[in-house]
């Protein structure tokens, strides 16, 4: 894929970034750079290779799923100016 200076300046619009002509050559030429990188990382067999959270091996820590501190509900609204069954009102703001 290449990026030219019309597809730079339309993402620099889109991000709301003022690039003047002479950014908008450079950084063509750097956006090409870097998805030139992307296309060569596509190119590495990774068949067989398990997805991992660190370069080095080690377990998740893990809690129990389990309700721990439930039945607080009348405890969360108890400051609140305006509640019904456990639940905050407000004024309504769409018409």
């Amino acid at each position: 894929m290449s990026v030219d200076i019309a597809t730079v300046k339309r993402v620099a619009r889109l991000a709301r970034i003022a690039v003047t002509e002479e950014e908008a050559e450079r950084m063509t030429g750097e956006l090409n750079g870097i998805l030139g990188f992307v296309e060569q990382l596509n190119e590495v067999d990774v068949a067989g290779v398990e997805p991992m959270t660190s370069v080095t091996p080690m377990s998740m820590k893990k809690r129990q799923d389990v309700v721990t501190d439930g039945d607080k509900a009348a405890d969360v609204v108890a400051n609140a100016p305006s509640t019904a069954e456990n639940f905050f009102l407000v004024p309504k703001v769409v018409e």
